[in-house]
């Protein structure tokens, strides 16, 4: 005998399957990448190479805490730079 099986959702996701989702930005990891975060059904996306939202999988939030950390070190290495340039 088959078993029914029956998909349970939410009647916040059956409103993004209607409606669409409501994103909203939840990480600014550079000035291109960012993170969203649906305020329905809590469905996160991010942007990939190609600036496309892709779904944010494990191998995306290993790679945007990267990105992060090299782009706030370089922040940081200009703005000491600037600093000491205007000094003289």
């Amino acid at each position: 005998m088959k078993k029914a099986t029956t998909k349970t959702s939410s009647p916040l996701r059956i409103y993004c399957d209607i409606f669409g989702h409501k994103y909203e930005m939840t990480k600014k990891v550079t000035s291109h990448v960012k993170e969203y975060t649906c305020k329905c059904c809590k469905r996160q996306l991010t942007t990939n190479g190609n600036g496309k939202l892709t779904e944010l999988t494990p191998k995306y939030q290993e790679i945007n805490a990267i990105l992060e950390d090299i782009y706030t070190r370089r922040m940081m290495r200009l703005k000491s730079k600037t600093l000491s340039s205007s000094i003289y």
